[in-house]
């Protein structure tokens, strides 16, 4: 399990935990060091400026992990390591990949599901309303009375499933993110169009987001070598075999995304538990 399961899951999938999306946890007093790193007093402080910031088109959009970045100018001369940036992130605001089944695990217990427009897609193209990403709880909690004019669209969770599976027929790998973790503030479907794919994967920087808890395993008895699932990959882990005639997924470059299984007719590809395969039982950020 990644280290949020054990810290903010008691061993168990943290994402699937009902107290990280309490109303109890929102509301909670921030520990000294959150209040450090966050630079805000509250959950719902941070929240607040996200969506205000992040999530509503603006002409120049901004987030309070770039704001931090901003304001941390002055403390460059401190020159922090990748691990300290990356120990400040996962106090403030980071991911884990999920398969289809662990998303429509988390509709099922959450209060509601929001539509809203992704930031990602605002500041990478320019486009303000691509609706990608779905906020959890945002209607019980209150938030969405705090931007009534703004293209939230409140989904049932019929609605929200049928929505995520056509993300994964298109290949988007899901994610579910926090908001001063544990507390979970919802569930984004990315590509390279997404900042922290792109800051992460393409351009090989500091982690974002931990791998999901499975990798992917081909049967090679039921493989036709069709080549359908490599389109769908977003990591670059399939590769092909002449030889063969089959496609193999390496596991230390698989994320456990899953959204290879949809394009492949054979049915051919399966998730296992990443803890199954000893290579990359502990391999959740960048390979050692």
């Amino acid at each position: 399990m990644c280290e949020f399961c054990t810290k903010h899951g008691e061993g168990k999938k943290w994402y699937l935990q009902m107290k990280n999306y309490s109303q109890e946890l929102l509301h909670a007093e921030l520990s000294p060091k959150q209040k450090k790193v966050v630079k805000v007093n509250s959950r719902v402080e941070w929240i607040n400026k996200f969506f205000e910031y992040f999530v509503l088109p603006q002409p120049k959009p901004t987030s309070p992990k770039s704001e931090k970045s901003t304001k941390s100018k002055d403390s460059l001369k401190s020159n922090p390591s990748e691990a300290q940036i990356m120990e400040s992130w996962k106090i403030e605001h980071f991911g884990q990949v999920l398969p289809i089944e662990d998303v429509e695990a988390v509709i099922d217990i959450v209060d509601s599901i929001t539509r809203v427009p992704c930031g990602c897609r605002i500041i990478s193209t320019g486009k303000s309303d691509k609706r990608y990403c779905f906020g959890l709880g945002l209607d019980s909690s209150g938030m969405l009375g705090k931007f009534p004019d703004s293209s939230f669209e409140v989904l049932d969770r019929t609605e929200a499933k049928k929505m995520f599976r056509a993300f994964d027929k298109e290949g988007l790998i899901h994610s579910i993110w926090t908001a001063v973790t544990p507390y979970v503030i919802g569930i984004c479907n990315c590509d390279r169009d997404c900042m922290a794919y792109r800051h992460y994967i393409e351009n090989n920087g500091t982690p974002t987001f931990f791998r999901a808890e499975y990798i992917g395993q081909i049967d090679w008895n039921i493989c036709n070598g069709c080549k359908s699932c490599m389109k769908q990959c977003q990591f670059g882990a399939e590769f092909y075999s002449s030889l063969l005639g089959k496609v193999y997924i390496d596991p230390m470059k698989c994320f456990g995304c899953g959204v290879c299984r949809t394009a492949c007719a054979k049915k051919a590809i399966k998730l296992i538990p990443r803890n199954k395969e000893p290579k990359v039982a502990n391999l959740w950020l960048k390979p050692n």
